[in-house]
C-alpha cells in the first residue's frame, strides 16, 4: 500500500485537542470500538477524554446520546474518506466499482481498525431496538447510493441488484478482516468483485 495512504482517522488527532465535545466523541470513539460499546462505562470516557461526568451529560444527555454522537461521526469521517477513495479511483464506473473493494485494504492496515462501528454497534444490542439500526441504515443508504449511480453508469440492467452485491461484498470483507486480521481479504474480495463485473482478473 500507498506509505501515505490516508483512511477514515489518519492523521489521527490527539484526545487532549478540541473542545471537550471533541475530546469526549474521539475517546469514546476508540474506546467504544476496542473495547465494547457495553464494556465501556462512562468512567472510562471521561478519564479518556480529560472532562467532567457532568460535561458528558451536560453535552449528550446520556451515554446513548454520547453513543449516537459517536456513530454520527464515525459514518461521516468514513463516507468521507471511501467516497472520496472511490472518486478517486481511475478508470471507468467498473473500474470503480471493483476498486471499492481494494481501497478497504489500507483501512484494514490501521492499527484504529476495529471493523465497521455500525455493525458492532447493533450487533451488541437487542435486535428490536432500531435506535442504532435506524442511524446505520442511514450511512448506509449513503453509501449504496454511490453504488447504485456507479452500476447505473456501467449500464447494469438492475443496478441496485448489482449495487448490493458490491456492498455484499464490501461487509463481508470488513467482517473477515476484524475476525481474521487479514488485511489482504480485500484482494480477494476485489477478484469476487472483478468477476461479477466481468473485467480482466
Amino acid at each position: 500500500m500507498a506509505e501515505a495512504a490516508q483512511t477514515p482517522h489518519s492523521p489521527a488527532r490527539s484526545v487532549e485537542m478540541g473542545s471537550a465535545k471533541e475530546r469526549l466523541v474521539r475517546a469514546a470513539s476508540e474506546l467504544f470500538c476496542r473495547q465494547g460499546i457495553n464494556a465501556t462505562g462512562v468512567d472510562a470516557v471521561v478519564d479518556a477524554a480529560g472532562t467532567a461526568k457532568a460535561t458528558l451529560y451536560k453535552v449528550f444527555g446520556s451515554k446513548e446520546g454520547l453513543i449516537e454522537a459517536v456513530l454520527l461521526e464515525e459514518g461521516r469521517a468514513w463516507r468521507d474518506w471511501y467516497l472520496g477513495e472511490i472518486n478517486s479511483c481511475g478508470g471507468g464506473p467498473k473500474e470503480k466499482l471493483a476498486g471499492s473493494l481494494l481501497i478497504l485494504e489500507s483501512w484494514f492496515t490501521q492499527k484504529r481498525f476495529f471493523g465497521c462501528p455500525f455493525i458492532n454497534a447493533v450487533g451488541e444490542f437487542d435486535k428490536e431496538d432500531d435506535r442504532y439500526k435506524e442511524i446505520a441504515l442511514a450511512h448506509k443508504k449513503q453509501v449504496m447510493t454511490r453504488l447504485i449511480d456507479l452500476a447505473r453508469e456501467a449500464g447494469s440492467e438492475d443496478p441496485e441488484s448489482l449495487a448490493h452485491q458490491i456492498g455484499l461484498l464490501i461487509d463481508g470483507a470488513i467482517v473477515a478482516a476484524m475476525i481474521t486480521g487479514d488485511a489482504q481479504v480485500a484482494r480477494h474480495a476485489n477478484k469476487a468483485a472483478r468477476k461479477l463485473l466481468d473485467l480482466d482478473p
